[in-house]
């Protein structure tokens, strides 16, 4: 069976981080092997939590993991809550990063053009290497802007879709030139020109193409939708999968839990109801 270790941390509420990468790739036949960051009461949307910070015993993991000659096909990573786990997960890579295993990095920092309390300067130049090292990365619009050192006020009013996804594609491309083979960038909110309507898309971008995966905007966002879609490009990856193919299935199945969501007035923090539809995945 194909692995994938999924460095992330796990909130035991909000639906995020290791809670939908354990349940989503384990449905899709591959198995994951977590590596905490830090473990929380519930994700750090919720106005009080306790939070156990594991940053001193990430490199246990690695050491024992190379005792037992672990091997993986992926490494995934997700959020981080400070520079020190970056330097430990640079380690691990440094250890288990083989020719024929992918790397994929969900560069977790911000979203709607505000960044995460835990962002400092230092967390950015670290987290930009990190991605240069990954096959594929995930960010939203938010952290490409971060990446690439564009000012997300530039996009911030372009609504037009065809205009919007050009520039967003170009900033993919000069990521691509400088490190990662796929660049898929979600969550971009744009009014399509041919029915004039609202819709949010993910778009994959490559060396040679690139691919909108678009639907209907509901409104609202939900606790851990990122991470359920990183979660699914992964565990498609590891399988064989064709990126814009397994985009499109991360796409549909979300739009599903977040429909599901809305309709049952599910608080935000509490991620969305998407345990139903995971036999989408199999």
């Amino acid at each position: 069976m194909k692995k994938i270790a999924v460095i992330n941390d796990l909130s035991g509420f909000g639906r995020c981080s290791l809670t939908a990468a354990i349940s989503v790739i384990s449905v899709m036949g591959v198995q994951p092997c977590p590596l905490p960051t830090a473990i929380l009461t519930g994700q750090t949307g919720y106005p009080s939590y306790y939070c156990d910070d594991y940053t001193d015993k990430m490199d246990l993991f690695r050491q024992e993991w190379e005792k037992m000659g672990a091997q993986f096909d992926g490494i995934y990573t997700g959020f981080v809550a400070s520079e020190g786990q970056i330097d430990y997960i640079s380690h691990f890579l440094d250890t288990f990063y083989k020719k024929k295993t992918f790397l994929l990095v969900d560069p977790v920092m911000g979203d709607e053009g505000k960044v995460y309390d835990i962002f400092t300067p230092e967390l950015l130049h670290k987290m930009k290497e990190l991605a240069m090292r990954g096959d594929i990365i995930t960010p939203n619009l938010t952290e490409l802007c971060l990446l690439t050192g564009t000012d997300y006020k530039m996009l911030q009013n372009l609504t037009d879709g065809r205009h919007l996804m050009t520039i967003i594609g170009q900033m993919a491309k000069n990521l691509i030139q400088k490190g990662p083979e796929t660049v898929v960038v979600t969550g971009i909110r744009f009014i399509d020109q041919a029915d004039g309507e609202w819709k949010i898309g993910n778009l994959a971008v490559t060396k040679k193409q690139s691919k909108l995966s678009a639907f209907p905007y509901i409104g609202g966002s939900f606790s851990g939708t990122g991470d359920l879609f990183a979660s699914i490009i992964a565990g498609g990856t590891a399988r064989g999968d064709d990126i814009f193919e397994i985009m499109d299935l991360a796409g549909v199945f979300i739009e599903r839990a977040m429909k599901d969501s809305v309709a049952e007035q599910v608080p935000r923090n509490d991620g969305a109801n998407y345990e139903k539809f995971l036999g989408m995945l199999i």
